[in-house]
């Protein structure tokens, strides 16, 4: 044991790493060996198990015939009384067991560990002995040792069978014989080892789980009886969920609930966090069943513990979704978590804020964030301006404030997902909030003067294109556009030539002006860029309108496969003499408008 704490001891001098990292498995398999000597070398061979469970733990693949050679190499250590090295062996037997071959021969060693005395000996065989057999039935005599060590009085023992019992269960083969063990199972449910109670518990039910009458029963009756362990209750109430799931409003229960509000005031914090939990997640809750478990949750959200501040901050962000009003009460502390080291914490307290928060205190929330989004990392704010997002809709009088937010959070450092979130949040507040467009348009436009990604300046300029005309003022937004024509690549150009060609369509006030601004797009080195520039020019020439609708418009009248097939045919035909007729494309109709719109959709993702 000395050895193994030396091995683990790490110099403070040095980073951290693991012991046994960069090992072979080519000269971990040749010490093999030394399982052979005698007497064992306790010491040297609990450091050789070690390596070939970190080499399995790290993926590495052994093949049949080497798997086949370690475990019957190991299977000398039975004769070792060494506590440690028995530990290891145990262990290392089941994992190799799932790639050796003729692993049922070490069956006769278990079956006499499950015999001795020694209570450490009989646990761990009994569940070596249910991975390495997927059906124990061919013991013959096999199961009584099962029934056996359900009732034990030592609980490591007991809990190793009902263990062994939850993995043998889901072999449809051992599902009767398992069930033939109820009766020793329910002894275990009684039994005053919490752990044991856990483990009977959680068999029991997976005895019953594909019965709902069974389940519904093993739940009122276990509601009833005393439960020591925590776990067992916890499990306990995560059954007594799914019943009352259901269960309609009308019919529900009313001593399972009574049950869950017991379990609130339970003394171990993680039963009565899984209590309000459930309590939470019941189908069509009231505000008033919700005052007590949100009350545990406010507790909880100022534990020493941070997992308790997770998990209540979690349950509290779901519950704001359908109960803004019931979680509002807990304000208070959900804004002294805002500067918690946490940044999971964190941001799930601040995005529960924006959801239970009130248009009053918006403009102070606003502020608190402000400080916070700097250092948190993109996957987090993202989730934040989701948030703002959503807060914005809920109160669109107050979009001033939330659109400068997003503004601001533009121009910060950030990567492409981050600042497509943002830009995808803008967006969508000024189709839904009539009001915020300019202003949107204003922070997209400032935004795109030093955007780095091509993808997001031609979503804008699109945007531009479409909606700058109706604005009270397009003529400014036209410097924008123009500027990515002189600066940009040649993706965003070409989509600058588009947007500018647009609004020359749709505001014979600015015609003459973008007119000069594509001619000189003509002579630009992507082939792109000057094709839409010459095609947008002869339109704007030659029939305004014309220009607006094919510039303006959104969809083709035609489809691209037919389109595609059309240019094929004329091509193939090599009469060049007669332009290419658009007419004699099969034009959309009302009722394949939508298969249509499909179909150039796919072709063009």
């Amino acid at each position: 044991m000395q050895s193994m704490r030396s091995i683990e001891k790490k110099d403070e001098d040095e980073t951290d790493s693991l012991p046994f990292e960069g090992i072979e498995k080519g000269l971990v398999l040749q010490e093999k060996k030394i399982f052979n000597e005698t007497p064992t070398n306790s010491k040297q061979c609990c450091i050789l198990l070690t390596k070939i469970l970190y080499l399995i733990m790290q993926g590495e693949s052994f093949t049949t015939l080497e798997a086949t050679d370690l475990f019957f190499a190991i299977t000398k250590l039975f004769q070792s009384n060494d506590l440690i090295l028995r530990r290891m062996l145990y262990q290392a037997l089941k994992d190799l067991s799932l790639i050796a071959e003729n692993v049922i021969i070490v069956v006769s060693s278990l079956t006499k560990d499950m015999n001795n005395s020694t209570s450490f000996y009989r646990a761990n065989a009994i569940r070596v002995l249910c991975k390495i057999l997927t059906d124990v039935s061919i013991l013959g005599q096999g199961e009584r040792y099962f029934k056996q060590a359900i009732v034990d009085k030592d609980p490591y023992v007991a809990s190793s069978a009902l263990v062994s019992g939850c993995h043998l269960i889901r072999i449809s083969t051992n599902v009767d014989m398992v069930k033939r063990w109820f009766s020793e199972i329910q002894d275990a449910a009684r039994s005053k080892s919490a752990m044991v109670q856990y483990h009977a518990l959680g068999l029991l039910y997976q005895l019953k789980q594909h019965d709902r009458l069974a389940v519904s029963k093993l739940v009122s009756e276990m509601t009833r009886n005393s439960i020591r362990s925590p776990h067992a209750h916890c499990l306990l109430i995560r059954y007594v969920g799914q019943v009352i799931a259901e269960e309609t409003p009308e019919n529900r229960d009313r001593a399972l609930y009574d049950y869950l509000e017991g379990c609130l005031r339970h003394k171990h914090d993680m039963v009565s966090y899984e209590a309000a939990r459930a309590i939470c997640n019941m189908k069509n809750v009231t505000p008033r069943e919700l005052i007590s478990a949100i009350a545990v949750l406010q507790l909880a959200l100022s534990s020493l513990k941070p997992t308790m501040r997770f998990a209540a901050v979690r349950t509290l962000n779901k519950v704001a979704m359908t109960h803004p009003s019931s979680v509002s009460v807990v304000n208070v502390e959900l804004e002294s978590l805002i500067t918690d080291p946490n940044r999971s914490i964190s941001t799930l307290a601040i995005t529960t804020l924006l959801k239970t928060g009130s248009e009053a205190n918006i403009d102070r929330l606003m502020r608190q964030i402000s400080n916070f989004m700097g250092e948190i990392s993109d996957e987090f704010k993202i989730v934040v301006i989701d948030a703002i997002r959503s807060l914005c809709l809920k109160f669109p009088q107050k979009y001033r404030t939330l659109m400068n937010f997003l503004s601001n959070a533009l121009r910060d450092e950030g990567g492409f997902e981050y600042k497509k979130a943002i830009v995808e949040a803008i967006l969508i507040l000024i189709n839904q909030i009539p009001n915020a467009k300019e202003a949107g348009l204003t922070h997209l436009c400032e935004f795109i003067e030093d955007c780095e990604f091509s993808y997001l300046s031609t979503k804008i300029l699109h945007l531009l294109g479409k909606e700058g005309a109706t604005t009270s003022t397009p003529a400014k937004y036209i410097r924008y556009i123009y500027n990515r024509v002189i600066l940009e690549n040649a993706d965003v150009r070409a989509s600058a030539v588009t947007a500018l060609a647009k609004l020359a369509a749709q505001l014979d006030s600015l015609k003459p002006n973008i007119l000069t601004l594509l001619r000189r797009c003509l002579n630009d080195s992507d082939d792109e860029v000057r094709d839409r520039a010459t095609l947008y020019v002869k339109l704007l020439e030659i029939d305004a309108n014309l220009a607006k609708q094919i510039i303006v418009s959104e969809d083709l009248p035609v489809t691209l496969n037919s389109l595609a097939n059309a240019l094929i045919e004329y091509k193939t035909i090599k009469k060049f003499d007669t332009p290419f007729d658009i007419h004699s494309v099969p034009v959309i109709t009302n009722q394949s408008a939508p298969k249509a719109v499909a179909n150039n959709n796919n072709n063009n993702n």
